[in-house]
């Protein structure tokens, strides 16, 4: 089996300018990789350069390195979103009705071919850059890489699976609300977005013109510093590009939400992971009111920007909506029911809330935010479609509208393997600032667990406490469905234990209290089905709840109900079931 590692940007380059690897070789194995990969993820990409071009174009790269040619990139392999034009590769936008061939490269690709970079193929998306999930294309669904029951993130969807895989050493995506930061946090890799102009975005098929943003995902912070440091730069022929001086940003001082407005959606863990990232910066944490973030965001979707997704699909609206994804086709009508009133007057809200955000700069000198909220599998994803991506951009979609610089970096990983991640966010400019930031706060981020290849089983990591610990007389309902044991642990110190009265055979009652202590159990692994069969067997007044472990992680495990201590013993102050039944 073909090892897919991930592909660093740096390594890569020195190689070849070193000249102790040739481009060509380089591409030799990338094309190895892509072949193997085409059998377990057929869906990430939607066009690729033929492999005679692509070991031509590399044998150009050693030939300029032969010249003495500076190439920052020289032989570095990358992926383009296919929204973003390459030159001899069709631009689709996930949509077959709308595509063209480009008479040229856009602005960023250009920049990134002349430092001797090469393009490999065009990326699968949600059509049109719509969608936050990655479930939104005529060309199949990217999975997750780590887990490919889960939703990869969206729209830039076959950009981070590309690089997640170690297909290519990085990817260029798009971001109006989240597209760059959403897949990159679960898919455990970083992902830049840089300030609205910073990067041009000529060639670029617009969702909406005046927020979108050309963007990298990379396996590390310094990478993605890397890439920006070619691909930024002022453009004359984007009408919408900037020329601006480095902000210097100090990370002193951080910004997090007030914990009354994190939002999690029903996802517990994702409240540990954020905890636990916080845990490691080691700064000073400010809590913020995070309400004209969230006002400015509900004007994306909720207010006229949505027309603005209107104006750029009009004509194929009126002539051709067939050819647009269903979900996609619901989004972007509505962008008819806003006059031009109702956009007046959402720029002047935006404006206020902008000034209002303008106010957490001189009390904090970055954010850090969850990236995502939660995770889904794409079987929930496609059971609703609108109402889940609307979940995971709750703190990804004021950041364009706001005028931010943001980049994603990982920090954890939920039990199925998904990664989650933090944005690190500052005002306009400070994208170089924020980078250093994230190399500083997360010089070690979390490593990815190993890549999905076969279809990862779903597990679920269960708790037992009493009758279920091994040599105990219910074990082997464990052992007969195959559970795996992951390890003894402790409750948090915050359980009371049982000894139930006339219980056949005797079993505790794990109670949750406030003046409870660190009980001892055994945690066992079991596949979905297995779980659900266990859990039906389980007899009142006992019942699968979640437990909290001491390190603050979550798993279920066994509670029970207040009647269930009744007559019952208190053995909290011995510890645990073993101690005793061995009295």
């Amino acid at each position: 089996m073909i090892a897919l590692d991930r592909l660093s940007v740096d390594a890569i380059a020195a190689g070849v300018r070193s000249r102790r690897r040739s481009a060509v070789e380089v591409m030799d194995e990338v094309l190895e990789r892509l072949s193997y990969y085409d059998a377990i993820q057929p869906a990430v990409w939607i066009s690729r350069v033929d492999a005679d071009a692509l070991r031509s174009a590399a044998a150009g790269v050693d030939a300029r390195v032969a010249t003495g040619a500076a190439l920052p990139l020289a032989g570095v392999p990358f992926a383009v979103k296919d929204n973003i034009d390459v030159l001899g590769l069709d631009t689709t936008a996930a949509c077959p009705a709308f595509s063209y061939r480009p008479a040229r490269s856009a602005a960023v690709v250009e920049r990134l071919v002349a430092a001797g970079a090469i393009p490999v193929g065009k990326t699968n998306l949600d059509q049109f850059a719509t969608g936050l999930n990655g479930t939104r294309s005529p060309y199949g669904i990217p999975r997750n890489a780590y887990n490919r029951a889960w939703v990869s993130g969206g729209s830039s969807s076959g950009s981070a699976v590309a690089v997640a895989a170690g297909l290519v050493a990085f990817a260029l995506g798009t971001d109006t609300a989240g597209s760059g930061r959403v897949p990159a946090a679960f898919n455990h890799l970083v992902g830049l977005k840089p300030t609205r102009g910073r990067w041009s975005s000529r060639g670029l098929v617009p969702a909406c013109r005046t927020l979108d943003c050309i963007t990298v995902f990379t396996g590390t912070a310094a990478e993605a510093g890397l890439v920006d440091a070619i691909a930024a730069g002022f453009d004359s022929e984007d009408a919408f590009a900037r020329s601006m001086a480095d902000a210097p940003r100090p990370a002193y001082r951080i910004g997090i939400p007030r914990a009354d407005q994190r939002r999690w959606f029903g996802d517990i863990e994702s409240d540990f992971l954020y905890q636990a990232a916080l845990d490691g910066l080691g700064a000073k944490l400010v809590e913020i009111d995070m309400a004209p973030l969230n006002d400015a965001a509900r004007l994306l979707y909720d207010g006229p920007w949505v027309a603005e997704r209107t104006a750029a699909l009009q004509s194929m609206l009126d002539e051709n909506p067939d050819a647009i994804h269903p979900v996609v086709r619901e989004i972007v009508e509505q962008g008819k029911n806003y006059s031009a009133v109702d956009v007046f007057e959402g720029s002047y809200r935006l404006a206020e809330l902008a000034r209002a955000a303008e106010r957490i700069w001189v009390d904090v000198d970055l954010l850090v935010l969850p990236t995502a909220p939660t995770s889904y599998r794409v079987a929930e994803m496609l059971a609703a479609p609108i109402a889940l991506n609307a979940s995971l951009g709750a703190y990804t979609n004021f950041v364009n509208l706001l005028d931010m610089a943001a980049i994603a970096v990982p920090t954890g990983l939920y039990q199925s393997g998904v990664g989650f991640g933090v944005t690190l966010m500052g005002p306009a400019g400070t994208d170089r600032a924020l980078i250093e930031a994230a190399n500083v706060l997360f010089p070690a981020p979390a490593s990815p667990p190993p890549l999905d290849l076969e279809g990862r089983m779903e597990t679920v990591k269960l708790a037992v406490v009493g009758a279920h610990l091994k040599d105990m007389p219910l074990h082997w309902q464990l052992t007969s469905r195959e559970a795996r044991f992951v390890g003894a642990a402790k409750t948090a110190p915050a359980y009371r234990l049982y000894a139930m009265a006339d219980s056949v055979p005797p079993k505790p009652a794990l109670v949750h209290s406030g003046d409870g202590a660190a009980i001892a159990l055994e945690i066992y692994e079991l596949d979905m089905a297995a779980f659900g069969s266990f859990v039906a067997e389980v007899p009142p007044p006992l019942a699968i709840g979640t437990v909290t472990l001491d390190d603050g992680s979550l798993v279920k495990g066994f509670v029970a109900e207040p009647r269930a201590i009744v007559n019952a013993e208190d053995i909290t102050d011995l510890g645990g079931w073993r101690a005793y039944v061995a009295r």
